[in-house]
């Protein structure tokens, strides 16, 4: 069986990554394909990933957990995606100890280890720390950003150095990462991945997150464009995104929120160049593939 594990990050709309999945799941699940629903399953990996820390897990625990994961009705399954956005840690202790979710490979190496008769894939959103920082502030009970970042200095997270520790921690797990800035334009292409399908494979909102940040009317106008131009490839149709983007997008839903009491747009743009640096150093981490418009 291939495990799929998607473990967030924190605001980079993993809930609604879900949502699309699961709206799938009725036709994946003639693929092979099992999506179930995360009441089944994230409290229950939380809680046994609490308990083992870094003990080794009891030969049955695999078998234990699908039977409280899977249900008589999923049929065959040779694809189990999961996502859980909190299994690294709940977001006021993200950057416990001052380092970026210290506790990464720990519990992925745990869950590895119960999967191990298994293939295993683990599938992460990123995002600019600029925008990033102020999100995950407000979803704690912080009352600033240095109660959140526990000493460590915003120009100091890369998260090359988190793919690149978790990597280490599994030797041979391919690992996939995405910018969330990109979701917009990708998010057809990324549930295709979660799913293992080909890229023609036909996805139930592979435009939602376009038409999140698209007028009512350049949406309409999007659609009927490609109902007209039924012979489009992946990359013309991509093509055709970023020209309705440019001219239809609004900009009140795309632009992110950069306001921290003491940043000044030097420190954003600062944060900016240096997210746009790492993620050419994380692109050329083996194992690692980065989804890009």
């Amino acid at each position: 069986m291939q495990l799929v594990l998607h473990t967030g990050l924190h605001e980079t709309d993993s809930d609604r990554l879900f949502k699309t999945l699961l709206r799938n799941r009725e036709a994946l699940r003639g693929e092979g394909v099992a999506i179930p629903g995360p009441g089944k399953y994230r409290q229950l990996i939380s809680e046994m990933l609490n308990t083992l820390g870094d003990a080794p897990p009891a030969p049955d625990t695999r078998e234990i957990l699908l039977d409280s994961i899977l249900d008589d009705a999923t049929g065959h399954v040779d694809r189990l995606i999961l996502s859980h956005e909190h299994l690294f840690s709940v977001p006021k202790i993200a950057f416990q100890g001052g380092a970026v979710y210290r506790k990464a490979e720990q519990r992925l190496r745990t869950l590895r280890n119960i999967f191990m008769q298994d293939s295993f894939e683990v599938f992460i959103g990123l995002r600019n720390p600029a925008s990033f920082l102020p999100a995950l502030l407000k979803a704690t009970p912080h009352g600033d950003i240095a109660q959140l970042l526990h000493g460590l200095d915003p120009a100091q997270i890369r998260w090359s150095d988190l793919i690149a520790r978790i990597t280490a921690a599994l030797p041979g797990v391919p690992v996939t990462v995405w910018c969330d800035e990109d979701s917009p334009l990708i998010w057809g292409e990324l549930i295709r991945e979660f799913a293992g399908v080909e890229p023609t494979y036909p996805i139930i909102g592979a435009y939602s997150r376009m038409a999140d940040i698209t007028s009512q009317e350049g949406m309409t106008r999007f659609r009927a464009y490609l109902a007209e131009k039924p012979e489009l490839t992946e990359v013309q149709i991509r093509r055709v995104m970023v020209a309705f983007l440019d001219k239809y997008a609004d900009a009140s839903k795309v632009d992110d929120v950069f306001d921290l009491p003491g940043w000044d747009a030097h420190l954003v743009q600062d944060l900016t160049e240096q997210y746009e640096e790492d993620l050419f150093d994380l692109g050329r981490i083996p194992g690692v593939t980065l989804i890009a418009p």
